[in-house]
């Protein structure tokens, strides 16, 4: 993790397009503005984490859906009618 040091209207940058600027420093709490292409979603840790659970159970839902599917067998022509 790379740890840097800011104060109050300074910014530090992330690539060529996120720019990430100290708005106040109060106590134990910091404001961050961030400046982002719209295509770069930027979302509190705990907001990203809720998005990733609510996906990995739609997944999970979308398989166990599948799996409870019934499953049709083709009919072999070879099986005698009295091993159905």
């Amino acid at each position: 993790m790379l740890v840097l040091s800011r104060q109050k209207d300074q910014s530090i940058m992330i690539g060529d397009e996120v720019e990430i600027t100290i708005v106040d420093v109060r106590g134990d709490k910091v404001r961050l503005g961030i400046t982002a292409p719209k295509s770069i979603p930027v979302h509190r840790r705990e907001i990203y984490d809720a998005i990733q659970r609510e996906k990995a159970q739609k997944d999970g839902e979308l398989h166990a859906g599948s799996n409870n599917e019934p499953v049709h067998k083709a009919e072999d022509p070879l099986r005698k009618k009295a091993d159905k």
